[in-house]
């Protein structure tokens, strides 16, 4: 089918999303990074310039102040301050040649199983509902690192099986763990302020 614009609109019917499947996070993870690999193939258009104004990094830090401040600061100032410092190194690190059209929100509920084994369908599952912005992979995987919290808390280690799961995600798609782990410490917190 094609829309008002001539652009082809594709309709395929999926099954059940990843989290539907209650597939293990080690397990989760692989195919995640496999299905995102996939993903992260959308040209970026002709433009890849970016206007650090409206990159994720500062959008997320405004959010994270503003939220703390009108919440009457809901947890510790270190957890805030260490968000913002890792917000502020994202956006000093910034490579606009390494940025991709990231899906924006890759979490497990979002990856839903194809019917047919297909190209672009590798890993079995696909992503809906994208945000659809240009920013560096990693930022992917750390939306990805903000889930999980059931299996975060019931480990007498927290901390220790996180890292396990940032390894994984590093390991799996072969980007920089510490990038990811900034990233999903800064969604974990702006996500933990919004809702």
């Amino acid at each position: 089918q094609f829309d008002d614009k001539r652009r082809a609109l594709l309709l395929e019917q999926l099954g059940s999303s990843m989290h539907e499947s209650k597939v293990e996070p080690k397990q989760t993870i692989p195919l995640l990074c496999k299905t995102l690999q996939q993903a992260w193939l959308v040209p970026p258009g002709a433009d890849r310039t970016m206007n650090v104004l409206e990159y994720k990094a500062q959008t997320l830090a405004q959010l994270i102040r503003e939220l703390w401040d009108t919440l009457e600061r809901p947890c510790s100032e270190h957890i805030v301050s260490q968000a913002l410092d890792f917000a502020h190194r994202r956006l000093d690190t910034l490579d606009p040649q390494r940025c991709v059209v990231v899906h924006g929100d890759p979490h497990p509920a979002n990856a839903l199983q194809v019917g047919v084994p297909r190209a672009g369908a590798e890993s079995g599952y696909v992503f809906v509902d994208p945000e659809g912005f240009l920013c560096e992979p990693e930022y992917d995987l750390g939306v990805i690192l903000r889930d999980w919290n059931e299996e975060l808390l019931a480990t007498a280690d927290p901390l220790a099986l996180a890292h396990q799961y940032c390894q994984l995600l590093a390991r799996e798609s072969g980007l920089d763990e510490t990038s990811i782990w900034e990233w999903g410490f800064i969604e974990r917190v702006s996500t933990g302020l919004y809702l």
